[in-house]
């Protein structure tokens, strides 16, 4: 792609996100044909927001998310300073037409992972982390049927984020929790509308993130200290509506609360 078709697409979908807007696609003129293609976008739709890039979400962790959105595996997106917001927060649902809350882990990272010849290890990739945190995802799309764009326009429009609440992270010693088995709790209006464990997560959720330290390592990208990422709800999504109270359960990593508007 040129940079200005680059940018054209950039800021047609930055338009539609701060204005809960959808398209059936990205025009031909500006439509991602590849994966590079899409992050390259991807990339100019933050530049385009004004916003510090906090850390990275991963999308389409589990088998059934991936047939949900007709993609082969993980996509990648951008979290945005001022789409992160504190524990207890309000989340504005206004018109999006996702409306579901996805209970997630976060991990935060204290050294960099920049690019390399060679993958990262998931030992290597384990080093750099120095905790996790509880997270809740409010994701929506920027098109009208986001399950056949396909992955590079999926990519482009960073991977279907909205509004992500981060908690605080907890006292106890997270290397010792076997995260694949770790159970998450999701409560709709103080009932149990869901729950789950890390193995949702690829399998585990470290996994995915060795998958996102080499996806950001191939497009030069790489991760830097103090960012987080999220790697993928652990529940089935929840759907909610204006009015909702959202609880999520992390046992010893702490509790999660957002409110829906």
């Amino acid at each position: 792609m040129t940079p200005q078709a680059i940018q054209r697409a950039a800021q047609q979908l930055w338009t539609l996100w701060e204005n809960t807007g959808r398209i059936p696609a990205l025009p031909e003129d500006f439509r991602p044909r590849t994966r590079v293609d899409g992050y390259a976008i991807q990339a100019a739709l933050a530049v385009q927001s004004g916003q510090a890039v906090v850390g990275w979400k991963i999308a389409a962790t589990t088998e059934s998310g991936q047939r949900h959105i007709n993609v082969d595996g993980p996509i990648a997106g951008r979290l945005l300073q001022n789409k992160v917001l504190p524990p207890g927060a309000t989340i504005p649902l206004g018109a999006s037409h996702m409306r579901v809350a996805e209970a997630e882990l976060v991990f935060r990272f204290a050294r960099d992972l920049p690019p390399k010849p060679m993958p990262y290890s998931l030992d290597e990739v384990m080093a750099a982390v120095d905790g996790v945190l509880p997270g809740i995802e409010v994701p929506d799309s920027r098109y009208d049927d986001f399950c056949v764009v396909g992955d590079a326009q999926l990519i482009a429009e960073n991977a279907c984020a909205a509004w992500f609440i981060l908690g605080k992270g907890p006292a106890v010693d997270w290397r010792e929790l076997d995260l694949v088995k770790h159970s998450v709790q999701a409560y709709r209006n103080g009932i149990l509308a869901e729950k789950g464990t890390g193995a949702m997560v690829l399998g585990d959720p470290k996994i995915a993130l060795v998958w996102i330290a080499n996806e950001l390592s191939a497009l030069g990208t790489g991760l830097r200290a103090g960012d987080i990422v999220t790697t993928g709800t652990v529940v089935t999504p929840v759907r909610i509506e204006p009015g909702d109270a959202i609880h999520c359960d992390f046992g010893v990593l702490g509790t999660l609360d957002a409110r829906i508007v």
